[in-house]
């Protein structure tokens, strides 16, 4: 029996579903090797780890951006510890269902298949990934009905309209999770004159960060370098600063979303205004992102039960659909 496995293969986390053991795996998109010898030295886990700390000669390395291959070697080599951790080494029969964006080229597409065969993937299908958090959330994509959902990643925002196993109407903005963490890391450095990290900015965000105003006034205190002095410096933000920082971006997705909306045939936004919009993507869990939606729209927004996973879950249930697919093709 092959081992079947969903690779939600993401700029800042890879997430892997089993469908007997469900996520098997959840480590960061991240490759650390030597300049010199091109030898891998970290992976996953261990890569975040030495983030920041390594010699001069050694690069920390991204090789997923806005869900295209940017480096073919790293996406390889990423690939091949996902599955081979995923499947505790039984490379005897593996299948996979990778997520791509709606928006990626033919070449693009032929680039991760390559990937994942040479990572050791026996056979590889790919699938888009709004479709993939619509199964993973529990749409019945198989409907003549139509269902939007919004995907905010860590590189790209995909806003998409699904309906009878495929997508209708997708747009797609480069505004997503990393663009609200370099954000704050400019406003700190521009208003507090401080360097930070971008692990710290993503701290403030997950803390304090909103882009809906609420009653609620919360300060966070952050560490980082003075850019006069370079030495250890504190700064204290508050809620309504980080607020104003990231709402500009924010309304980017919102038009996104207004924009697949216009694209929609009636019949289909019809049925989006009564079952809602779904939010899924770890930048799902942004505070006030689904009430602005809201409001904007006019349109019930839901969160999806576990937003980072059910793309990677989506991807994992799909297999039989994708497998039915396959077969029919063959006789039209």
């Amino acid at each position: 029996m092959p081992m079947d496995l969903g690779i939600d293969l993401g700029t800042a986390n890879t997430l892997v579903y089993e469908k007997k053991s469900g996520i098997v795996l959840n480590e960061p998109s991240m490759v650390i090797r030597s300049r010199k010898t091109r030898q891998v030295l970290a992976i996953g886990d261990e890569a975040r780890d030495m983030l920041g700390r390594t010699p001069d000669g050694v690069q920390a390395l991204r090789p997923i951006r806005n869900g295209v291959i940017t480096s073919f070697g790293g996406t390889v080599e990423l690939l091949r510890y996902v599955i081979k951790k995923a499947t505790k080494n039984n490379f005897l029969r593996v299948r996979t269902v990778i997520c791509v964006p709606c928006s990626i080229t033919e070449v693009e597409r032929r680039a991760v298949t390559e990937a994942a065969q040479s990572a050791g993937a026996r056979e590889v299908y790919l699938i888009e990934e709004p479709l993939a958090a619509a199964i993973g959330c529990g749409v019945d994509i198989s409907q003549p009905h139509g269902s939007m959902i919004v995907n905010v990643g860590a590189g790209i925002t995909e806003v998409a309209v699904v309906s009878l196993g495929g997508v209708v109407v997708s747009h797609s903005v480069r505004v997503a999770g990393e663009t609200f963490d370099n954000a704050i890391v400019q406003y700190v450095k521009k208003r507090y004159n401080t360097s930070i990290g971008d692990v710290t900015a993503e701290q403030v965000k997950c803390e304090i960060g909103s882009v809906y105003f609420h009653k609620d006034k919360e300060k966070m205190e952050i560490s980082g370098r003075d850019m006069v002095t370079g030495l250890p410096k504190t700064a204290i933000v508050a809620t309504d600063e980080i607020r104003e920082v990231l709402q500009e971006y924010a309304n980017q997705i919102v038009d996104a979303v207004k924009m697949a909306l216009e694209n929609t045939p009636p019949e289909l936004a019809s049925d989006i205004m009564e079952s809602g919009i779904v939010l899924a993507g770890g930048g799902a869990k942004l505070r006030g992102l689904g009430r602005l939606i809201n409001v904007s729209t006019e349109i019930p927004v839901y969160i999806a039960e576990s937003p980072m996973e059910c793309v990677a879950v989506g991807a994992g249930k799909s297999l039989d659909f994708l497998l039915e697919m396959n077969r029919k093709s063959r006789f039209l």
